[in-house]
């Protein structure tokens, strides 16, 4: 689950953001300090865009009929039952469900308040910023099939890491009294607490889910359009002017360290998972290790401000704290193993 966003209206494209602004500005700075480059960025962005397109349509179409059903109410049932199978279920869930970050705080908040285990929850909470259908597709379109099924057992085998660690100290006075006094329940979608009604899988006849479908189809291709198309110059200008032998030496090669610094370098780095996709690409083809990579998304997937601030409202510092050691020991071991078969598999 990573950083789609539910629409607040019908009419979701009303002006233009900080991200339009600042593809902008640094094209702009492309024509003033280097017109001869201007040409080919603009062009490497829209060519870029145009390959990605059938990635993004399916994505949108796919998270719109999810969300015109109703299907989050589905999440719940993860979180019932045996303590160590609801840490599975919620860790599958959490790295498969389309749904935005700040949709996880109303709904964790409901769950502990019914008294889900802090376990299960973590397992959640690990793996829903990392993956879902459009973060799957657009990573397809840009790193391969085999990356993309990698991160999505990353996410999966990160949240159940997570969850079952924090079930083994349970009892340790880091998650004993985990929640914060009075948690900020609430959203930046709007959204409403969770449970409320069943799936409605033929959602074509209702009209009111007739307009969610096409209202969250707007929204998320706005969404992802524009963090896109600011991958791509920036990915363009990280071609044209950084060194590839500098991306080589510092997270090229092999052993532990482009790892580790891959996962270090993206926590306080990761903008946004959709931009990082190809930002990675272009690292990649600039000579960056495949674990690095690895790690890079993993570590910045969930450190990255949207999933960070699902968790913060509702915690303690000391649990936010383990959520982050967590996450980054986490991200190295998927590193690992993922530069392992990345060096004996010839995909």
């Amino acid at each position: 689950m990573a950083e789609l966003s539910t629409p607040k209206s019908r009419f979701p494209i009303q002006k233009l953001d900080k991200v339009w602004i600042a593809i902008a500005l640094i094209l702009a700075a492309v024509a003033v300090l280097d017109w001869p480059q201007f040409p080919s960025t603009v062009n490497f962005a829209v060519r870029a865009f145009f390959n990605t397109l059938p990635f993004i349509l399916f994505a949108v179409l796919a998270i719109a009929y999810l969300k015109a059903t109703g299907a989050e109410n589905l999440l719940a049932k993860a979180f019932q039952g045996q303590e160590t199978r609801m840490i599975a279920m919620a860790a599958l869930l959490g790295g498969l469900s389309p749904f935005c970050s700040c949709e996880v705080i109303p709904f964790i908040a409901a769950l502990l308040a019914v008294g889900a285990p802090l376990s299960a929850v973590m397992a959640f909470w690990l793996a829903s910023p990392l993956m879902d259908p459009a973060m799957f597709a657009i990573t397809s379109g840009a790193l391969g099939y085999e990356f993309a099924i990698a991160k999505a057992v990353a996410a999966v085998g990160l949240g159940m890491f997570g969850g079952y660690g924090v079930k083994l100290f349970a009892t340790s006075a880091v998650f004993a009294n985990p929640l914060r006094e009075k948690p900020q329940v609430g959203g930046c979608c709007g959204v409403k607490t969770p449970f409320s009604a069943k799936p409605v899988w033929a959602f074509w006849k209702d009209p009111e889910r007739v307009d969610m479908f096409k209202s969250t189809a707007l929204t998320n291709f706005a969404f992802l359009a524009k963090w896109l198309a600011l991958a791509y110059v920036i990915e363009a200008l990280m071609i044209e002017y950084l060194p590839a032998n500098l991306i080589a030496n510092v997270l090229g090669g092999s052993g532990p360290g482009p790892i580790v610094l891959g996962a270090l370098v993206g926590m306080p780095a990761y903008l946004n998972g959709y931009a990082a996709v190809e930002l990675i690409s272009g690292l990649l083809d600039q000579g960056m290790a495949p674990g690095a990579a690895m790690s890079f998304v993993i570590a910045g997937g969930v450190s990255c401000i949207p999933a960070a601030m699902a968790v913060w409202p509702l915690v303690k510092p000391r649990v936010f704290a383990a959520y982050l050691g967590i996450a980054l020991s986490g991200a190295i071991i998927a590193g690992f193993v993922w530069g392992l078969v990345a060096s004996i598999i010839v995909f």
